[in-house]
């Protein structure tokens, strides 16, 4: 390599070591930038103010109607049956005492006829007995046991018409056949079952409330019901899907059963409703075994808050601006909630200040 290409490359060298030491003294020469001082904006958030508020809680819970009034029909007396009536089938309509059912009543006329002339018989010589006597020609004895003797066969009677009855099956109420389990032509014996059937005139909902919903219902009180014979209890809306629309029926409450299930704790109220087929009113028909939610009027409760369940955090803790303008979280006693709203008394006063947006994580003090 000759001496001049040597001489290029330092001459390179050294222009590009020029140009680093010249951009360090000039970084050096450099004036510093004036410092700013940080201000810290505090975020803008928007509060919702507290105001005591009167209102009557609704209770809502559900239930299955069921009949209050149901009978499991047997036959009192043997025999075949020869006439059953054609409302007698699962969903027959039947009015009080028609007859449903007959069995053979033959031999339980016979019964009757030999007992009224067992009768007769029996007075004859209980009259004869007691004229004898008067005469002095009979003992009193005698006279008793005629006496006895006419008395037993009035009460053979009475029961020879009363199995003469028990062939006619029959309730004194308006009722509907549940189901059927006889048919024409079969023998049946005394005890045996022949169907279920149930009243129409009232339809009963058992209520299932926990222990916190009793704390805001006027429930009968059982001692004012044996006094009054009135159940003066709180009215519910039942609702429920009939043919694939909303439908809503009235009731009351009229009892509750007066123990704590063992197994769930909560407590049955029990709602009554009038005429639940309709058959004497107007509206649509309420049918036994229906599933239906059950909306409850509940008492009255004065001076508490609700805000919206949303801003609550965890179970209940709720950010509020204290009088400084600085976020703080406090824990908050919910006396009720629902889908919409949480209830509360204890945690806040009148014009205390809630937090309904987000406003990220405050590091403030808690209570």
């Amino acid at each position: 390599m000759n001496s001049g290409s040597m001489m290029r490359k330092l001459l390179i060298i050294m222009i590009i070591l020029g140009a680093v030491v010249i951009a360090a003294i000039m970084t050096m020469l450099r004036p510093e930038p004036p410092k700013k001082e940080r201000v810290v904006l505090a975020p803008l958030v928007e509060v919702l103010v507290l105001e005591p508020m009167n209102t009557r809680f609704t209770i809502r819970t559900q239930g299955t109607v069921r009949p209050r009034t149901q009978t499991v029909l047997s036959s009192e007396v043997a025999g075949a049956i020869i006439e059953i009536s054609p409302k007698f089938v699962a969903g027959g309509v039947f009015q009080p005492n028609e007859v449903l059912m007959r069995i053979d009543p033959t031999n339980y006329r016979v019964a009757v006829e030999q007992a009224e002339a067992l009768v007769e018989q029996r007075q004859i010589e209980y009259s004869g007995s007691a004229k004898l006597l008067e005469q002095g020609y009979r003992a009193e004895a005698e006279y008793a046991s005629a006496a006895a003797a006419l008395a037993s066969a009035k009460a053979e009677l009475v029961r020879a018409n009363k199995n003469l009855a028990r062939t006619a099956i029959q309730l004194p109420y308006r009722g509907i056949v549940r189901s059927k389990d006889t048919d024409l032509g079969q023998f049946v014996n005394a005890g045996t079952r022949v169907g279920v059937v149930f009243a129409t005139d009232v339809a009963e909902i058992r209520l299932p409330l926990t222990d916190l919903d009793l704390a805001f219902i006027d429930l009968p009180n059982a001692a004012a019901v044996v006094q009054t014979g009135k159940a003066d209890g709180p009215n519910v809306t039942l609702s429920a899907i009939s043919k694939g629309k909303p439908v809503q029926w009235r009731g009351t409450i009229v009892r509750t059963e007066g123990v704590v299930d063992e197994s769930s704790r909560v407590t049955y109220a029990v709602a009554q409703v009038e005429d639940p087929y309709r058959l004497q009113t107007e509206g649509v028909p309420l049918p036994v075994g229906t599933f239906v939610s059950a909306a409850i009027e509940g008492r009255q409760a004065d001076g508490i808050f609700r805000i919206p369940r949303v801003l609550v955090r965890g179970s209940d803790q709720v950010v509020f601006v204290d009088e400084q303008d600085r976020l703080e979280i406090r824990t908050i006693q919910i006396v009720r909630s629902d889908s919409e709203f949480v209830y509360f008394r204890s945690g806040g006063q009148p014009g205390d200040r809630v937090v309904p947006t987000g406003s990220g994580t405050p590091s403030v003090c808690r209570r």
